[in-house]
């Protein structure tokens, strides 16, 4: 069971850590330590911020540890909550899933008081910091595995007010492009146990990879602070847009495009492009046998080129691209 000796209620700056009791070959003892900082003075708003969910996901990780040396109580109105590295043991590695236990946080949900670590943390946000919170950020990208145009996104909850305050929030991020995307690998989702408790959850997929751009490092470091004073944490103005965003949407399975058969993959298309249904997506091209031609990848669905496989190996049934359509504010709020 998760414990920490921080007092959510203390008014004041505070850093400490999450304990998950863990005992291993040479730690009958041990504590799995979540480094976590609580920043909180007066009436407001609490909001959770979450980075590493993944551990090879390191835009947020780091946006999140400069704010919480950057901020002070005298900065707050209201309360944040910020985990930088989620998935502690997984960023110590750099992997997407968890070296102790082989869990993916981002679907361990509802979790176990008394489980393997990953699903203890999953079940103490879901007991303890998802109902002290209003809203939660749990900032992503696509690790080792894909490269994202940078987004803000989210999911098409049921309730319409909720809706509406997620979506106000993902375009306070400041992306170029928007997602609404759909869960197509599983359940147990962070997003979705907060969404269920009512709550504004904003998330992103900012690029990929482990070389990150200076780019995207400036896009998760200013968008937090957008979405926070846009949430009435932080004092300030979220800057005014220089053109709409592209509001895309991927709520269909076809168009999540998947390998047919394992190879090298080739993409065909630029990151953002705009994509034709029948249009080919890229190739993936057969090690043993180069004299065969490559088997070519095609568009099921028009729209843009929101992500792509990072890896050019791939095994079969691996995502190796996403079309989403453009469409409306009031497609997303009225659908």
């Amino acid at each position: 069971m998760v414990i920490t000796s921080l007092g959510f209620d203390k008014p004041g700056k505070q850093q400490g850590f999450l304990q998950v009791p863990y005992s291993h070959n040479l730690g009958g003892w041990a504590n799995v330590m979540i480094p976590c900082t609580i920043v909180a003075r007066g009436k407001g708003p609490t909001v959770l911020v979450l980075g590493g969910n993944h551990g090879d996901e390191y835009q947020g990780q780091i946006a999140i540890m400069k704010l919480a040396r950057e901020l002070t109580a005298e900065m707050v109105g209201g309360r944040i909550i910020m985990i930088p590295s989620l998935n502690f043991p997984a960023a110590r590695a750099a992997t997407r899933l968890s070296p102790l236990d082989g869990m993916n946080m981002n679907r361990a949900f509802p979790g176990d008081a008394e489980g393997p670590v990953t699903s203890q943390i999953a079940h103490y946000l879901r007991t303890v910091l998802f109902p002290l919170s209003d809203a939660v950020i749990d900032i992503h990208s696509g690790g080792r595995s894909m490269e994202f145009v940078p987004c803000a996104h989210m999911h098409l909850v049921p309730d319409r007010e909720q809706r509406r305050r997620m979506f106000d929030a993902m375009l306070a991020w400041g992306t170029e492009f928007c997602f609404i995307y759909a869960d197509i690998a599983g359940t147990g989702l962070l997003p979705v146990e907060a969404e269920n408790q009512g709550k504004t959850v904003v998330t992103t997929e900012l690029g990929g990879g482990e070389c990150i751009p200076a780019s995207v490092h400036r896009i998760a470091q200013s968008g937090l602070r957008n979405v926070l004073v846009h949430l009435g944490l932080l004092k300030g103005r979220v800057p005014a847009r220089e053109k709409p965003a592209i509001i895309t949407q991927a709520t269909n399975r076809e168009d999540y495009v998947l390998a047919p058969e394992s190879g090298v993959f080739e993409i065909a298309l630029d990151l953002g492009a705009k994509v034709k249904k029948g249009q080919t997506v890229g190739w993936i091209h057969h090690l043993e046998r180069p004299d065969r031609m490559p088997k070519q990848i095609i568009a099921a669905s028009s729209g843009h080129l929101i992500t792509m496989r990072a890896p050019c190996l791939t095994q079969q049934g691996d995502c190796v691209a996403v079309i989403a359509r453009q469409v409306s504010e009031r497609e997303v709020l009225r659908s």
